[in-house]
């Protein structure tokens, strides 16, 4: 009787403390081990360095250093392909344009004004607007700005990509050199006529560069503290 009453308030023991570190353990290692990967993060992959955007740089109206640019590019026929832009505008713009630095510039051929104001107008009827920056540039730019990405795919015949391109605030286009879906791993651009790769991929890659910025500041701040022996 003893011994089975002595076993009885063991159990009782062990379980309470199996529930305790269910409640407080568990979660602290996890923190820990999450800590720790960000800490060790793979940065986002750099596919081309140093693009040159002369055309776009010596625009008063924009400003692409210090900045995280999505860099589109609309077109002719900007009515029958504006499904993309929508999408993007959902699944990127209003998850980012709250960050300060960030902004998405779309190129668009001369003569397309009318378009684009349309399209600006049904787009501001989600959201305000005022980190999308439309630029109007002749066909020969346009080609060259295009073709400086250094990109796998070429413009079409109306000069419209169906994919969006991502440069940091040194205007190094960033992607994926692993990527599955890739027969060569390399993602310049993501399709913003797929939903699901909007969402899934580039959402997260500009969360990693966004971080990148974040961690490469409180380091800085963590180095100045320190000459200064604080």
């Amino acid at each position: 009787f003893f011994n089975h009453l002595f076993l009885s308030k063991i159990m009782k023991i062990t379980k309470k403390r199996l529930v305790l570190i269910a409640l407080f353990i568990f979660p602290l290692v996890f923190f820990l081990l999450l800590s720790t990967g960000i800490n060790n993060f793979t940065k986002l992959p750099t596919l081309t360095s140093n693009v040159t955007l002369d055309e776009l740089e010596n625009n008063d109206s924009i400003s692409l250093r210090d900045h995280v640019t999505v860099l589109c590019f609309l077109g002719k026929n900007i009515e029958n392909k504006k499904g993309g832009f929508f999408n993007l505008n959902q699944k990127i713009y209003k998850e980012f344009y709250g960050y300060r630095p960030f902004q998405i510039i779309a190129i668009y051929p001369n003569g397309s004004e009318n378009e684009v104001v349309k399209l600006a107008s049904e787009l501001g009827a989600f959201t305000d607007m005022y980190k999308w920056k439309f630029i109007p540039k002749d066909k020969t730019t346009i080609i060259s700005l295009y073709n400086n990405l250094k990109a796998d795919e070429s413009l079409d015949s109306t000069l419209y990509s169906n994919r969006a391109f991502l440069l940091d605030k040194e205007l190094n286009l960033r992607g994926r050199d692993d990527d599955k879906d890739y027969e060569t791993g390399k993602m310049y651009g993501y399709n913003i006529e797929s939903v699901a790769e909007l969402s899934n991929k580039m959402e997260d890659d500009i969360k990693v560069l966004l971080y990148e910025y974040r961690a490469a500041l409180k380091n800085k701040k963590k180095a100045d503290r320190k000459k200064l022996g604080l």
